[in-house]
């Protein structure tokens, strides 16, 4: 399938699997990655799937992409450049639009798959926009509430689902910064599920069977 011009550069594997409309699943990598990275799962992912892997905008030196600036030498921590953050979120939601009238893919069967920073705003962009997405998942982030919408939390979040992952050793997002996760979700009586894995900052194959497992059964 030739790509089409788009807001945001993107890679794409066509559905190999035709039953009616097709679902799409986006993929938005982690800070200083690229649209290559995730785009490696894309083959053991469910057929019926039309997969998109998208770069984020603002390029870094020398090489690799952001969603938004982390300032790791801040004094309270990582310091995360919240109003680029809400800006990609936005990007993100115009961009399915635009991919799914280009592709022709169904509106109603969205799933975004995240890690890391990709993961954060998979959240920010499902939660503050669920009438968009129908699925998430989400692997090594954790869920920023500054980048909501103010009235996020009192839509309609019933048809959501989200899968969330993370990494018991993690060294670079704490696992006490994605435990809260599921507390988050239960208040807002999101269906999810949350599990960790003993793993650092990334993704081992129980992770990836278990969320392919999950995913079968949401598109």
């Amino acid at each position: 399938m030739t790509t089409a011009q788009l807001s945001l550069y993107h890679i794409i594997k066509p559905a190999t699997i035709q039953k009616g409309k097709t679902p799409v699943l986006f993929m938005l990598h982690g800070y200083g990655s690229n649209e290559e990275d995730l785009f490696s799962f894309a083959t053991e992912l469910p057929g019926e799937l039309c997969i998109i892997s998208i770069r984020a905008p603002y390029p870094m030196q020398p090489y690799g992409n952001a969603w938004y600036a982390i300032n790791y030498d801040a004094e309270k921590g990582k310091w995360s450049n919240d109003e680029e953050a809400e800006l990609s979120r936005e990007k993100i939601i115009s961009f399915i639009d635009e991919a799914c009238d280009a592709y022709f893919l169904d509106k109603e069967n969205v799933t975004l798959l995240g890690f890391s920073q990709g993961a954060i705003l998979s959240y920010a962009a499902a939660i503050s926009y669920p009438k968009k997405v129908r699925n998430v998942i989400a692997l090594s982030g954790y869920i920023n509430e500054n980048l909501l919408l103010k009235n996020a939390k009192e839509g309609d979040l019933n048809n959501l689902n989200i899968y969330a992952s993370h990494g018991s050793v993690d060294q670079v997002i704490p696992i006490s910064w994605a435990q809260k996760t599921p507390i988050i979700l239960s208040n807002l009586n999101i269906e999810h599920k949350y599990e960790e894995f003993p793993v650092g900052h990334g993704v081992s194959p129980q992770n990836f069977y278990s969320l392919k497992d999950w995913l079968k059964d949401k598109i």
